[in-house]
């Protein structure tokens, strides 16, 4: 399964970067660049259960073609879960359904870096914001 472009930016990028501070102040640069979410979105239901800090997820699908094909909304009071939430919206979004349930973001954030220095309760969150991506994505596959 090939990486969207989006997340090979993001790949990309990350290779550049050796320091764990570097990395992070990149993955702040993510979250501050995702669009606002409008008040209207950040309701219970669109909340991430099992995240520490507040996060609210959004999918929607194009049924035009064969296959459904997913994109995500997503925001986070955070700075750091907000820059978590952008690297899975670019890993996730504009991806067929099937693909989207079969992605363990995971381990991509494995292999680009970004999980080894995330603590419990950061690494709890992506979990449940993964498991709440691929849910939908098995719903509508």
């Amino acid at each position: 399964m090939t990486e969207p472009a989006a997340f090979q930016d993001i790949a990309e990028n990350l290779s550049f970067l050796d320091d764990w501070e570097d990395r992070l102040n990149y993955l702040i640069e993510l979250g501050q660049a995702l669009p606002p979410m409008a008040e209207t979105d950040k309701t219970d239901a669109n909340k991430v259960k099992g995240c520490v800090s507040n996060v609210w997820l959004v999918s929607s699908a194009d049924h035009s073609g064969a296959t459904p094909v997913m994109s995500f909304a997503g925001q986070s009071d955070a700075i750091i879960t907000k820059g978590l939430v952008a690297v899975l919206l670019a890993l996730y979004s504009g991806r067929p359904a099937t693909e989207i349930a079969e992605t363990d973001a995971i381990e991509w954030f494995k292999k680009v870096g970004l999980s080894e220095h995330l603590g419990m309760q950061r690494s709890n969150g992506l979990v449940a914001m993964v498991n709440r991506i691929r849910s939908e994505g098995k719903a509508l596959s």
